[in-house]
């Protein structure tokens, strides 16, 4: 090792997306618009979608196979998408129960927590895979529904905010692992009117539009790496050529 050895960090590899948000707001479908597309499916859903699929996953087992074939043999896909990681989440559970010959995440080692840290070392696997995809040239999309949280700061007051339905240790190494973390919703439109002795009434209004929050906002969890800014449009038109302005 030298200094002729030191070159720029920057390259253009695929990015790591995880994109979440509530049901039915049009997850799968961004997915599905990627090039080349094929789903490992862990959950019912992709029914009314024309896309390719491999069966639907119900073991640890099995997950490992469909990405092994993408991994090993010569295809044309160019975009991995898993659907969805909250429901990969009990399968890898199940997996480690199974191991430790336990009915519950809670029994394994004795409790105190064991029994997650053995499902980390899974979820590392998982995603030492969709690693694996990636540097053979495809692009990783892992979707994940949302829910609500409290978060605690210690200089400020408590608030809410939206994240991937996921425990906690498995959702720190998703939010490591990716390059982009979106966040799906349907947008939204607040107005403010006066009701009688001045009271003010809020009301908001669906806008019909769908929308991929790629940004760091207060709100919900979401960011990347590559410095898009603000809300674009749930399609993966819109956000690649997102991606590609700021890459360039």
């Amino acid at each position: 090792m030298n200094l002729s050895d030191v070159k720029s960090a920057k390259r253009l590899d695929p990015p790591k997306i995880v994109v979440y948000g509530g049901p039915k707001v049009g997850k799968s479908t961004f997915g599905a618009g990627a090039p080349g597309p094929v789903f490992i499916p862990l959950e019912e859903g992709l029914c009314n979608i024309d896309v390719p699929a491999f069966p639907l996953c119900t073991k640890w087992g099995e997950v490992q196979d469909a990405i092994g074939e993408l991994g090993s043999q010569e295809h044309a896909y160019r975009t991995v998408i898993v659907d969805s990681l909250d429901w990969l989440e009990p399968v890898i559970w199940a997996h480690v129960c199974e191991n430790a010959r336990v009915s519950s995440i809670e029994e394994v080692g004795g409790g105190f927590g064991k029994g997650y840290v053995e499902a980390g070392a899974v979820w590392r696997d998982f995603l030492a895979g969709m690693d694996w995809l990636r540097a053979k040239g495809m692009t990783p999309i892992l979707i994940c529904h949302a829910e609500v949280r409290k978060v605690d700061q210690p200089d400020a007051a408590p608030y809410e905010m939206a994240s991937l339905k996921l425990h906690k240790r498995s959702l720190a190494l998703v939010q490591e692992w990716a390059d982009v973390i979106g966040y799906a919703k349907h947008g939204v439109h607040v107005s403010e009117s006066k009701g009688d002795f001045g009271k003010k009434t809020t009301k908001a209004m669906a806008t019909g539009k769908r929308e991929l929050c790629v940004d760091h906002h207060p709100a919900y969890v979401s960011g990347n790496r590559y410095g898009i800014r603000g809300t674009l449009p749930l399609d993966w038109a819109a956000f690649s050529a997102a991606l590609t302005a700021a890459r360039s």
